[in-house]
């Protein structure tokens, strides 16, 4: 898959959840009140606040360095589970919420598939006619 626009659209994605999640962890970085009283209303201790900032930032610049951006898009798939357990636990409402990052996360991975080809090659597909299964008895 060498086709430019497929890199292009890779780091469109990307660059979209990039923007949001950055966003996100300035936020709580800085402890602006409505960060705050967001994630203390999801059942968080205002406390915790900062520590998550950091671990997102953290988490952006794994994923943001190539040689690491495969470690980090994992790193976040388990952040964003936990975003989604959180909002199911305080019955927030499903696609708005609860659902909200896994589409993060869909952008993700779809960005970094589109523009990386360890991605493409980590989670490719067998071919149904592959010789692996072709040599099965």
């Amino acid at each position: 898959m060498k086709n430019p626009s497929n890199k292009i659209l890779g780091l469109i994605l990307s660059g979209l959840a990039v923007l949001f999640l950055a966003f996100d962890a300035g936020m709580k970085v800085l402890s602006v009140p409505a960060a705050v009283e967001g994630t203390t209303q999801l059942g968080y201790p205002a406390s915790a606040v900062t520590g998550i900032g950091i671990l997102q930032v953290i988490l952006l610049a794994l994923y943001l360095i190539p040689r690491t951006a495969i470690l980090g898009a994992v790193l976040w798939t388990g952040y964003l589970g936990g975003a989604v357990a959180t909002h199911v636990r305080v019955s927030n409402p499903l696609f708005t919420h609860v659902l909200f990052p896994v589409y993060v996360a869909i952008l993700l991975w779809g960005g970094l598939w589109l523009r990386d080809r360890r991605t493409r090659a980590l989670l490719a597909v067998p071919d149904q006619g592959s010789s692996a299964t072709s040599n099965s008895k």
